[in-house]
């Protein structure tokens, strides 16, 4: 979907100022929205992309003044209410009960299996990889145009190269659609491809050169280019 949260190629945020020796996590409570989340996905409540379209689905003006792990915690309860894990009353009640000065304690259950689960996860990670889907419609070389897409739901082809020209660079194999997989939909399995695109084809004439951007794009965003010419360029017409 088109929002606030793709904003790759934007401008009027600043610049990206890196934090020297940045911790993993800033505030305890980070880590442990990154567990329960994991052990979200771990018990097959939600995908991945599931949690991310959920992260789109935030107000704009609280996506932009929240910090990542804000994000985190928002899809987090976006999709337990939504999977009738908890309701809205409930969540709103512990919340007021966390702000009295002699809080309850925070409920615990003790599960190895899901632990151990949760660990593997997060030194193995995940794969949404499929062996024996179709095969490649394109190859290392060809030359092809990002569709332009504006999808009311989860995409993840991002709005920056939507309409440009790019160079198949490779091939990876066949992964999970995460534009099916976010809403639940029977799985699809797709071509992904390492897509080169040329900086001044995506950013203008005034981008810094020669260098190249390379995107990981599914087979559906993707359509075949005709050789020479420009994607966003409107071609001029023949005077009479």
């Amino acid at each position: 979907m088109d929002g606030v949260h793709d904003l790759g190629g934007m401008q009027g945020f600043g610049k990206v100022t890196p934090e020297p020796a940045e911790p993993v996590f800033h505030h305890p409570w980070e880590r442990i929205v990154f567990g329960m989340t994991l052990a979200a996905m771990g018990q097959g409540i939600a995908s991945i992309d599931q949690f991310r379209y959920a992260i789109e689905s935030m107000d704009p003006a609280h996506y932009l003044g929240s910090s990542y792990y804000e994000h985190w915690l928002s899809a987090l309860e976006r999709v337990l209410v939504a999977k009738g894990i908890v309701t809205a009353d409930e969540l709103r009640a512990r919340i007021d009960a966390e702000s009295r000065p002699e809080a309850p304690p925070a409920p615990e259950r003790q599960d190895p299996t899901l632990t151990e689960g949760v660990r593997g996860m997060v030194r193995q990670g995940y794969s949404s990889r499929r062996e024996g889907g179709p095969g490649p419609r394109f190859h290392a070389g060809d030359p092809v145009i990002v569709r332009r897409l504006h999808p009311p739901t989860h995409t993840r082809c991002p709005r920056y190269v939507r309409g440009a020209r790019g160079v198949i660079e490779r091939a990876w194999g066949s992964f999970v659609l995460p534009d099916r997989n976010a809403h639940g939909l029977s799985e699809v399995a797709e071509p992904c491809y390492s897509v080169r695109f040329d900086a001044r084809e995506l950013w203008g004439p005034d981008a810094e050169g020669p260098e190249h951007i390379y995107v990981d794009l599914w087979e559906s965003y993707l359509e075949p280019a005709r050789t020479g010419g420009t994607s966003r360029s409107p071609r001029r017409r023949k005077q009479p």
